[in-house]
């Protein structure tokens, strides 16, 4: 007896309402005495499937039969609940409904102890409009255009939309790009103005959908005083911490070679010191002179 087999007869009633023995194994290449053994068996395991005979009968479910613990486990019963939670915010009327049905046929009351929050806090107000706008062009494979600021300045894309993806407390949307004739994923907080085409594409297989980090790295020592240590364990890996008696800290850290880094490190102010590598402490005085001189400057034209 097959198991895939029988979850195929379910699922197939679930999606054709009903359908004759012959029909069945036809669809699933096997006898239609095999069928009727199978329809016993799931009979047998409580599943609602019943036959009827005559002109118009055939194999059918009951119509209140969806999802029962006959296909879910507990644990998964508990799963599904928890991902219709972690994505109500970008949907909340629809899968707030969905949650309650589910709730309700599961018999599951679930504390509300999880809220996943995916806003920013500069919040836009046209946020939800861009996902929607990127979900209905997803799923209707049409062209979408939109400003989009790169590294290299602000730029006008064409794009083929395929998946929206989250990661590291953003979005972004993954596309095949028509003026670059390759795929490419673009943060979502960066695009403005996305505009739906009545152009249609057909969609291929995109190529995996991870956000790779490519870029060379080097490693760092570097020492915070105590006032930001809430900071350092929200923005560093916990092992890559170290605590002083003194309630400081000391992160030994692979930094990227990208220009951000210096800025970036300039958010922790005077609570920073830079231990190694001198290259590091090199670039960070050089940015500090850089920052004195415009400050310098604008007095000078005032």
């Amino acid at each position: 007896m097959s198991t895939t087999r029988l979850f195929g007869l379910i699922y197939h009633l679930l999606n054709h309402e009903k359908a004759t023995t012959s029909e069945l194994a036809k669809q699933f290449e096997v006898s239609t005495r095999t069928i009727t053994r199978d329809i016993n068996t799931l009979s047998s395991i409580g599943v609602p499937i019943y036959t009827e005979t005559g002109r118009n009968g055939g194999v059918y479910l009951l119509s209140s039969f969806v999802l029962d613990k006959v296909l879910l486990s507990e644990e998964e019963r508990k799963n599904l609940l928890l991902a219709l939670k972690g994505i109500r915010q970008l949907t909340p009327q629809i899968s707030g409904e969905s949650l309650a049905k589910l709730q309700s046929l599961f018999q599951q009351n679930d504390a509300d102890w999880l809220e996943v929050d995916f806003s920013t806090w500069h919040r836009r107000e046209n946020g939800n409009d861009t996902f929607d706008l990127l979900k209905k062009s997803i799923l209707t494979n049409h062209v979408i255009t939109f400003d989009y600021i790169s590294k290299q300045g602000p730029q006008k894309r064409v794009c083929q939309p395929y998946k929206l993806l989250f990661r590291s407390q953003a979005w972004y949307l993954q596309a095949f790009d028509q003026q670059k004739n390759a795929f490419r994923t673009f943060k979502i907080s960066r695009m403005s103005q996305v505009h739906v085409t009545e152009q249609h594409f057909f969609p291929v297989t995109a190529p995996n959908s991870a956000i790779e980090l490519t870029v060379d790295t080097y490693p760092a020592r570097l020492f915070f005083q105590a006032d930001v240590l809430y900071r350092v364990y929200d923005e560093f890996d916990h092992q890559d911490i170290t605590l002083t008696e003194e309630g400081t800290a000391v992160v030994t850290v692979d930094l990227p070679e990208e220009s951000w880094v210096v800025p970036y490190l300039f958010s922790f102010g005077k609570s920073l010191r830079i231990l190694s590598p001198p290259r590091l402490k090199n670039r960070y005085q050089e940015e500090v002179a850089a920052i004195y001189a415009n400050l310098t400057e604008n007095e000078g034209a005032n």
